[in-house]
């Protein structure tokens, strides 16, 4: 992986949690005192965890953040935003989202950890960790998606 396609490539990552943040906190505003909403603050303290280990890489490689697909990922979640108002169906679909947002972060891991043997700034990182914590995130957020279509379908 070269030097600025890795830029590119967690520019990328940063702007879909962007989007995936965003998703978040509109879900609470509607999913008050829920398990939903339990596991959703768990979820939204990792995803900063992981946003500021993207910024830092960012920051390791000499690369700066891209304003414009951060805001591109804010529009596009504001975009969607109607969805979570058609109740379970949307409830459903928003959590499909970042269920696939969640795994697209774990193929990041895994990518990051097969090229770090060749790009210092990738090296140190519990790869494992990341990846084991990914997966963790995507089976609870499948959880709720899955209760979510029994209601919704």
């Amino acid at each position: 992986m070269s030097r600025e396609n890795l830029g590119i490539y967690l520019n990328d990552h940063l702007a879909g949690s962007v989007m995936a943040v965003e998703m978040i906190g509109r879900m609470l505003e509607v999913e008050r005192n829920t398990a939903l909403a339990e596991s959703l603050n768990a979820l939204l303290k990792e995803i900063e965890d992981d946003r500021g280990l993207l910024r830092s890489l960012i920051e390791r490689l000499g690369e700066h953040e891209h304003a414009v697909k951060k805001a591109a990922a804010w529009l596009a979640e504001k975009a969607g935003r109607i969805k979570l108002d058609e109740g379970a169906l949307g409830r459903m679909e928003m959590l499909e989202t970042l269920a696939l947002g969640i795994e697209g972060k774990y193929k990041l891991w895994r990518a990051l950890e097969r090229v770090a043997s060749r790009q210092s700034e990738l090296a140190g990182l519990d790869y494992a960790r990341l990846q084991k914590r990914a997966r963790e995130q995507h089976d609870v957020v499948e959880g709720h998606r899955l209760e979510a279509a029994a209601l919704a379908l």
